[in-house]
């Protein structure tokens, strides 16, 4: 059994930038193989869309822990920029360099280094310890973690509870678990006007300053202050576009795209209804589209945060706040199926050229998962 420096290595060096795999999952299905996991592969969509996922457990009773994780990573970004290759994984000062060394390989290898530790000093579990790994995360995800999950059910594998091995730390190992995460809803903003020359604008109709007054209203809008363990819902235009190359025609129309990231007091439904409302009090004709890709969720604290905060304080000596700031994650899928934390990494180079991830805080996150498994059988 590789240890998990070697093993975050080995994935590193499969260039598996959505929706691409390149070996990423075959290595990890012949090491839980070898621990005695049972795996199955699942692949899933056609064409530029078919995206590899695993699910291996091991044990068929309860209680049943799952560990939830990706292969797939971004791009590299500009080769040049890089110290080393990005998919040639080197340690330089205690740090290993390599995409997807923080997000989240080096999770994904940690977990199975924690099993492996596990089995070593106390055999298998009474329970079951399974492994949903998707190889769509990155992406839209639509063929990954929330299809498995689809599977799991029909066949009778929905876990107890589940670990999400996303970098949730963002200086040191041990600062933070995520228990929820904020919703995020992406809308379109066009306001129709009438192309004309700007000598004439009797003739014309300029949709910009419309477009101006409606961005301002929603940009100057309090929508909450936050809750308990939600940071205040926020609103960030993140482009106008009028595809104008003229400097003396009135363009036709305009368009601008923002994005919210909500809090528990708000739903897709409930938050678009407020966004009409506060264009509507401008008084100017537009058309409105959004996608949510995600609801916000929580964990409610309870005997699975402990048990998650107890092994991380155990191993690192910090007692982790629980929180749920950042992006989306896959959890947002489990949430529907179980109780969900998110514990990983140090996110502090994710999707950014030179990713790293310290080696010290690898091994560090091996015998907390170890210490996770311990703390979880414990109770039965």
């Amino acid at each position: 059994m590789p240890n998990v420096i070697d093993l975050t290595k080995a994935l590193i060096r499969c260039p598996s930038v959505t929706p691409l795999d390149e070996g990423a999952q075959e290595l990890l299905v012949d090491a839980l193989s070898a621990l005695g996991f049972e795996c199955h592969h699942l692949p899933f969509g056609e064409g530029e869309e078919r995206i590899l996922n695993i699910f291996a457990r091991l044990g068929t009773k309860s209680p049943h822990i799952c560990y939830a994780g990706h292969t797939d990573v971004v791009p590299s970004g500009s080769l040049d920029a890089w110290i080393h290759d990005p998919f040639d994984p080197q340690i330089v000062d205690g740090k290993l360099y390599g995409r997807g060394a923080s997000d989240m390989k080096g999770s994904v290898a940690a977990f199975v280094a924690g099993i492996s530790d596990y089995l070593k000093k106390h055999g298998e579990p009474e329970g079951s310890i399974s492994m949903l790994i998707t190889g769509d995360e990155e992406a839209i995800a639509k063929n990954g973690t929330v299809k498995v999950l689809e599977w799991m059910k029909e066949q009778g594998h929905v876990p107890d509870v589940c670990l999400v091995g996303e970098p949730s730390n963002p200086k040191i190992l041990g600062e933070e678990i995520k228990v929820g995460r904020r919703g995020s809803l992406v809308c379109q903003l066009k306001v129709q006007g009438k192309q004309g020359h700007v000598a004439y604008p009797d003739r014309a109709r300029n949709p910009l300053p419309s477009l101006i007054k409606l961005l301002d209203a929603l940009a100057g809008y309090e929508f909450d202050k936050g809750t308990e363990f939600f940071s205040a819902t926020n609103l960030e235009i993140t482009t106008i576009d009028v595809g104008n190359v003229a400097d003396n025609v009135i363009p036709d129309s305009g368009v601008a795209q923002f994005g919210i990231r909500f809090n528990d007091m708000w739903n897709q439904t409930t938050l678009v209804v407020k966004i009409k409302e506060i264009l509507d009090s401008v008084g100017a004709p537009y058309d409105l589209t959004c996608r949510c890709s995600g609801e916000s969720f929580l964990t409610e604290p309870g005997a699975w945060t402990d048990t998650v905060r107890q092994a991380v304080e155990d191993i690192t000596g910090r007692t982790p706040e629980l929180t749920t700031t950042g992006g989306t994650s896959d959890a947002r899928f489990v949430v529907k199926y179980c109780p969900v934390v998110e514990f990983g990494l140090i996110n502090e180079t994710i999707h950014q050229i030179n990713e790293n991830a310290d080696v010290e805080a690898l091994e560090k996150l091996t015998e907390v998962f170890t210490r996770i498994l311990e703390l979880y059988f414990i109770q039965i």
